[in-house]
């Protein structure tokens, strides 16, 4: 019982699409796969595709769909597994219309959580830059607010934590994501699951995985 191979996960910023993609792999074994680290990877690497697309990267400039595909498609065609599950590519549909010729995807799996659930779980978010530490106030507080736990230095909030940041980030995420779920709708391997937690949805994810891949573990 395969069917279900290549998958690519969607999820606008704060829907819980890193805590869904670790239960997935954890659970049936795929290989979660970054776009931005298969980027970097091509550039680090020095590949030809990495060399043009970090010019655009120094520039400050988005990488060209083209490009994007061609890169990704490049990382995909070398992986030792056909199992996996990318996240982060793509983005638009002109992208998932370019992706579709080099890969057919088995399934594209949709996070839809409501934008005020979004907007209250990000905006509670401070950051220790230095570290990198992340705390929330509500589901994990400093133990002295607006300190860091282990060197007592001041946290901050990322200007794309705050309201209006996650607002056009969210409108943004909407308006591109419109026609890519249409094209995957359109080819039938579109599938969304509705909640505002990701352990709500989560059993219904694996319940509906397991119809398509054998378990390695349990839903939890």
């Amino acid at each position: 019982m395969s069917k279900i191979f290549k998958m690519v996960i969607l999820g606008g910023p704060g829907s819980g699409k890193g805590t869904i993609s670790t239960r997935i792999v954890r659970s049936f074994g795929l290989k979660h796969l970054s776009s931005g680290d298969m980027l970097r990877a091509q550039v680090l690497k020095e590949t030809d595709l990495g060399v043009v697309a970090h010019t655009y990267m120094k520039a400050g400039k988005l990488v060209p769909d083209d490009l994007m595909v061609d890169l990704i498609s490049s990382e995909l065609a070398c992986l030792n597994t056909s199992k996996w599950l990318l996240d982060g590519f793509p983005r638009t549909r002109p992208q998932a219309e370019a992706l579709h010729k080099h890969e057919k995807l088995d399934l594209v799996l949709s996070l839809e959580v409501p934008d005020e659930v979004i907007i209250d779980r990000i905006k509670g978010r401070w950051t220790h830059l230095p570290s990198g530490r992340i705390y929330h106030t509500e589901f994990n507080p400093p133990k002295v607010w607006g300190e860091d736990d282990v060197t007592g230095e001041p946290l901050v909030q990322r200007e794309d934590d705050k309201v209006e940041s996650v607002k056009k980030r969210l409108n943004l995420y909407a308006q591109n994501t419109g026609p890519l779920k249409a094209f995957y709708k359109g080819i039938g391997i579109f599938q969304d699951f509705h909640g505002t937690e990701s352990n709500e949805i989560w059993p219904r994810i694996h319940k509906y995985l397991q119809d398509h891949l054998t378990p390695l573990s349990g839903p939890f």
